[in-house]
């Protein structure tokens, strides 16, 4: 089904964030402020490398204004963070490993004067000689950045399977190209911070955006050695994570800070210091050797990848793991021989990004099936379906995967396509001038989702009818632009038939919420509504069970509705607030703006509240009066389960996948090395769609991040510094760069029988694009490219304009 407005009818869900968004009313985490806070701010290291000799905090402390000053000796618990590896230290003790790394905090009465505090602390360096690549950290003799070793590796991974180099003997055609990715930024509009306040009763509330809650609580408890349950978390909602908000970064320093000082502390990292200290996606080289048959069918394939962790590992490891899988593609491949290793460097700090190490080694092995096809002079989509594996195929890493059709599926979808009928027949335009070359490329793409074998992956939910008579629904998700509100509105109207009115989601608050797991790694959805299924029979068991008593109605002549319990045969035929949720499938965008204007964030558009006490008057029971019977603990209903994987011992190896097959046109000026896109289609196998705004709004998303990442986006260094320090020299997409059209066709079919519902879309997006538009610049100019971002000086071409008699070139 083709996506958008038109076709999804009454199911294009007005988000209930949508308003308060667009309108600057929302209050995220970094706008809270108290009367009485303060503010604190991070000392950090001058030097990517160097040994501290000597940190002298007298001049700071004994200014006016400043409250506390805190290095390494006042960290109480584990002066160490990291999800995976706890090898980041809060305070450096001794050696510094990039420029972001913290010496020391102050907090003062405003933030002037504690940057002026800052200042005065007084640190004395040996400069160390920076590890500013992986060849150097790798090379023999380099300094050990790490006692944990060996040498400066934190992962090593492989693959082995057949024998590759008897099989490279035997193949008529090999391909071998190194790849490179950037190192991307985040870029989320609200950079780190939040407000940290302590009690009356001695707990800390920590309000401070985060993926995963209950994880940010488990390594601040070590940190400041208390039971974990002395620390709230309060982590919703988010301006933005992509995976960046995935580690601390600011928490250790407001904590400790605000319980020191037993007042609240406010942080709020500038654009520079995230810049400084946040996490970038992992730059990769990827070196690629693959061989084929006459026929095209590919016999042999050797990998070796090489990732800059940089200083601290974060989820290097699981990183490299997931691209490690992912860099043998969605094809039959019988002899393989991958390698990959992820090492320490100076080079800043390297860790989860938006498809985890997907979209490096996507790029890479849809590069060489263009090249391979090109070779055996066959079409690139017909060759990759020459090579593609059946459905019953073992997944990358020989493990059993659940069993679809959504890889034929988006192969055929986009094979039909009129985007990719244009690369099979480009169209002439003689109005182009001569400079300017347009060409179509695909990709396609199978993309784990969870965390996969052996990686503890619990998930759960709490359903219950809370004492307001709202059905209330509780996870540890966060809400960070995904829409996962909304889609969470849209699963609850559907099973109970209710009104979004009738509902209270509660979400990122580790005193209110039971632990769900992380939102991450594209798994939110669907654990919510493996969640929800699990937990509505017992739920509405209990509703419609003392609705009767109460009644006298037999149970199964009742039924759950807008505001509480019918009758079967007098429930409304639609709920109303799903049936007008964003005024319908033909308002104008005029209509809808002077809709939002009157919709706060608890209620729904064009649906008054006379409209809502009619329809309720007619339930037989109110939702009110039902939780009035028995104790509130017989309203409350738990589940816990884990995230499904594959049956077999393959640590990191995955048992759901997502499928996508995308097409790019681009248009090349060879004058300038100017890429644009201009039209993308993205064809999604990914179970149902429950949310069809959010849906198209992730792969939307998703293609605009891999937009910067294949055409402008690199966070470079020199000697292991950063150059690219703000947003004006380092370019994200804005709207004049994004593709004029995008069209997402969504494939809902799941096997008969099929426990999972639908899958996570949130990186499916971003993994598949770059390689598309390679592919079309490679038919636009004949340009090979190995290197991202795509480096403009490779794509420019000399005019050659023939000159009229008389006429010097010079």
């Amino acid at each position: 089904m083709l996506l958008n407005r038109k076709q999804s009818g009454k199911r294009w869900h007005l988000r209930p964030d949508g308003a308060p968004k667009v309108t600057g009313q929302l209050q995220y985490l970094t706008d809270m402020t108290l009367p009485d806070m303060i503010h604190g701010r991070v000392l950090r290291s001058e030097y990517p490398h160097a040994r501290i000799l000597s940190i002298d905090t007298s001049e700071a402390e004994a200014l006016e204004g400043v409250y506390a000053v805190l290095t390494s000796k006042d960290v109480p618990g584990l002066n160490r963070f990291g999800i995976a590896t706890p090898d980041q230290p809060v305070f450096c003790e001794d050696i510094v490993r990039y420029v972001g790394d913290a010496i020391a905090a102050v907090a003062a009465d405003s933030p002037e004067r504690a940057a002026f505090a800052l200042d005065a602390i007084r640190v004395v360096y040996e400069e160390l000689t920076p590890l500013d690549s992986t060849d150097a950290a790798l090379a023999p003799g380099a300094p050990e950045l790490h006692e944990h070793g060996p040498g400066n590796v934190l992962h090593r991974t492989e693959i082995k399977r057949g024998d590759a180099e008897q099989a490279f003997a035997t193949c008529d055609h090999i391909v071998t190209e190194t790849y490179y990715t950037p190192r991307q930024m985040h870029a989320y509009m609200e950079t780190e911070g939040g407000l940290f306040v302590p009690d009356e009763e001695g707990r800390l509330n920590v309000y401070a955006a985060t993926q995963h809650g209950y994880k940010d609580r488990m390594q601040l408890a070590r940190i400041i050695g208390c039971p974990e349950e002395d620390i709230r978390v309060v982590s919703s909602p988010i301006g933005g994570s992509f995976g960046g908000k995935d580690e601390l970064n600011v928490q250790p320093y407001g904590a400790l800070l605000a319980l020191r000082c037993r007042r609240p502390v406010k942080m709020h990292n500038s654009r520079k210091e995230s810049v400084r200290a946040g996490l970038k996606r992992h730059p990769m080289k990827i070196e690629m050797q693959t061989g084929m048959s006459r026929e095209g069918i590919i016999q042999a394939h050797r990998v070796r990848i090489t990732a800059d962790t940089g200083a601290y590992a974060t989820l290097g490891a699981p990183v490299l793991n997931f691209c490690t899988e992912h860099c043998l593609g969605p094809y039959a491949i019988p002899n393989v021989d991958v390698e990959g290793v992820s090492v320490y460097t100076n080079n800043g700090l390297s860790g989860e990004f938006r498809g985890f190490g997907g979209n490096q080694a996507i790029f890479a092995m849809e590069g060489q099936m263009d090249r391979l096809a090109a070779i055996m002079n066959m079409g690139p989509w017909e060759f990759r379906r020459h090579n593609m594996r059946e459905k019953n195929d073992p997944g990358p890493l020989n493990q059993r995967i659940l069993v679809t059709d959504g890889l034929s599926q988006v192969w055929e979808a986009l094979d039909r396509s009129e985007l990719w009928q244009k690369h099979q027949s480009p169209p002439a335009d003689p109005a182009l001038p001569p400079w300017i070359k347009r060409g179509v490329g695909a990709a396609i793409a199978m993309h784990g989702a969870g965390l996969g074998y052996g990686i503890p992956d619990p998930a759960g939910g709490r359903l219950s009818l809370n004492n307001e008579g709202k059905i209330e629904v509780a996870f540890s998700y966060e809400e960070f632009g995904q829409g996962l509100i909304a889609t969470l509105e849209i699963m609850l109207c559907d099973l109970f038939q209710c009104s979004t009115s009738d509902l209270s989601i509660i979400i990122g608050d580790t005193d209110r919420v039971p632990h769900s797991g992380s939102s991450t790694a594209s798994r939110s959805t669907t654990m919510a509504w493996m969640a929800l299924q699990r937990l509505q029979t017992p739920f509405r068991s209990r509703v419609l069970t003392v609705a009767s008593e109460m009644s006298g109605i037999p149970a199964e002549q009742l039924v759950t509705g807008p505001g509480g319990v019918w009758r079967k045969d007098q429930l409304p035929g639609e709920t109303p607030e799903v049936e007008t949720a964003g005024q319908g499938a033909g308002t104008s965008e005029k209509e809808e703006m002077q809709a939002l204007k009157g919709v706060d964030q608890d209620s729904e558009a064009g649906f008054d509240s006379a409209a809502k006490e009619g329809v309720r008057s007619c339930a037989v029971v109110s939702y009110a009066e039902l939780v009035m019977q028995g104790e509130p603990d017989e309203w409350i209903f738990d589940t816990k389960f884990d995230y499904p994987t594959t049956p077999d011992n393959v640590v990191g190896g995955h048992y759901l996948y997502t499928y996508a097959a995308v097409a790019a046109e681009v248009e090349v000026n060879t004058l300038t090395g100017e890429t644009k896109l201009l039209d993308t289609r993205h064809v999604v196998a990914a179970g149902p769609v429950i949310n069809p705004m959010g849906y198209i709004g992730q792969i939307e998303g998703g293609s605009v991040m891999a937009l910067g990442f294949t055409l402008t986006e690199d966070a470079v260094m020199q000697d292991s510094r950063y150059v690219t320090t703000n947003l004006d020299t380092y370019l994200i997409p804005t709207i004049q760069d994004i593709h004029t059209n995008l069209e997402v066709e969504a494939i809902e079919d799941l096997p008969e029988g099929d426990a999972f519902g639908p899958r996570g879309i949130g990186e499916i997006g971003s993994v598949a694009l770059a390689p598309a538009i390679t592919a079309a610049i490679h038919q636009a100019t004949g340009v090979w490219v190995n290197r991202l971002p795509v480096p403009r000086e490779q794509l420019v071409r000399p005019l050659n304009v023939p000159l009229q008699e008389g006429v010097s070139p010079s």
